[in-house]
C-alpha cells in the first residue's frame, strides 16, 4: 500500500516508518522538515498542517494516511496553549480534507490516553476535539490512545530525568500519578496492523504498557539506570500549583501549569486493547527491562 506519514519525522514516526517498510509498504513522510533521519527507502515532502495548501498534493495516490502530528504535552509550547488547538484539532481537519478530496480509503489518528473535548488540560482537550473530527469523516479510520511511549530517542524518560535529579526531588502529590509507558516498538507493531485488516477500522484502542507505574518509581529506575539514586519528597498538590504557576514562566523549566494539571489524574487504561491484536501484557517491554534494571 501507499502510506503517508503526517509527523513522520518525529520519534514515533520514525520507526512507524522503518516498521511499514520492512512490511512492503510505500512511505512517504510529510513533515515540516523531513531531515536525515528518515529511514532509507522512503519518500519525503514537506508541509505544514496548519496550511492545508502545503500539504494537499502529498496525499494524492495515497491509500492510508497516519496522522502522527503532536506537540508534546510534557511542555508548553511557543506560542503558547493554543498552539494545541491550532495543530492538533486544526491540523486533522486539513488532513481529512485532503484524504478525502483524493479518495484515500484508510485513516489511522494517534491520539492520547484521556482525550476529551472537555478535558482539564489543552492537550488533552485539543485531542479529544480532534477525534470528534475523525469519527465524523467518510474515511474508514481507527484510533489509538496510547499512554506514555518510551525508547531511543523518545521525551518521557528525560523529562523524568529533568524533573528529578539525583538526590532530592519534590515532586507533586509525592509522584503518585499513574502511568502505563508503552515501548515504542511495541506501539508501531500494533499501528503497522491496524491497515492489515478490516477488523480495526472503526475502533478507538486504549493503549498501555504491561505495567502501571507511579511517577516516582519512574523516577527511581531511570535513575537506577545510571547507577544513582533518588528520594522523593511528596509536595503537597495546592502548593505545587502556585509553584509551577511561577517556575513554569522560566525558560526551560520542564514543567508549567497545564503539565501540573495533567499530573491530577493518573495516564492508565482502563482496560488496554492490545487484545484487539492478538497479544497479552507478557508479550510487551517493560520499562525496567529496557533500563536493564530487573
Amino acid at each position: 500500500m501507499n502510506v503517508v506519514l503526517v509527523g513522520g519525522s518525529g520519534f514515533i514516526g520514525t520507526y512507524l516508518c522503518e516498521e511499514l517498510l520492512d512490511r512492503g509498504h510505500d512511505v512517504t513522510v510529510l513533515s515540516r522538515s523531513p531531515g536525515g533521519d528518515v529511514p532509507a527507502g522512503a519518500e519525503t515532502a514537506m508541509g505544514d498542517v496548519t496550511a492545508y495548501d502545503s500539504i494537499e498534493s502529498a496525499f494524492e495516490g495515497q491509500d492510508v494516511v497516519y496522522n502522527l502530528v503532536a506537540l508534546s504535552p510534557l511542555f508548553e509550547p511557543k506560542g503558547g496553549n493554543e498552539m494545541h488547538d491550532r495543530l492538533h484539532r486544526r491540523g486533522t481537519e486539513n488532513c481529512l480534507r485532503a484524504a478525502e478530496e483524493h479518495g484515500v480509503e484508510r485513516f489511522v489518528q494517534l491520539s492520547a490516553l484521556g482525550a476529551d473535548p472537555e478535558g482539564p488540560t489543552h492537550y488533552i482537550r485539543a485531542k479529544g476535539r480532534a477525534e470528534g473530527h475523525v469519527r465524523d469523516s467518510d474515511l474508514d479510520w481507527t484510533i489509538f490512545r496510547p499512554s506514555v511511549v518510551f525508547g531511543d530517542g523518545g521525551e518521557f524518560l528525560s523529562f523524568t530525568r529533568k524533573l528529578t535529579p539525583p538526590g532530592v526531588a519534590p515532586l507533586p502529590g509525592g509522584g503518585k500519578t499513574r502511568f502505563q509507558p508503552i515501548y515504542v516498538e511495541d506501539l508501531v507493531d500494533m499501528l503497522a496492523d491496524s491497515i492489515e485488516s478490516e477488523t480495526h477500522v472503526g475502533e478507538t484502542y486504549e493503549i498501555g504498557g504491561p505495567e502501571q507505574l507511579e511517577l516516582a518509581t519512574v523516577a527511581r529506575l531511570v535513575r537506577a539506570a545510571r547507577g544513582q539514586s533518588v528520594k522523593i519528597v511528596s509536595v503537597p498538590m495546592s502548593l505545587a500549583e502556585v509553584g509551577l504557576r511561577v517556575a513554569g514562566a522560566i525558560p526551560g523549566f520542564p514543567m508549567g501549569p497545564d503539565q501540573y494539571r495533567s499530573l491530577q489524574f493518573d495516564n492508565t487504561t482502563s482496560e488496554n486493547d492490545i487484545s484487539a491484536f492478538g497479544l497479552e501484557t507478557d508479550d510487551l517491554t517493560t520499562l525496567s527491562s529496557y533500563l536493564g534494571v530487573e
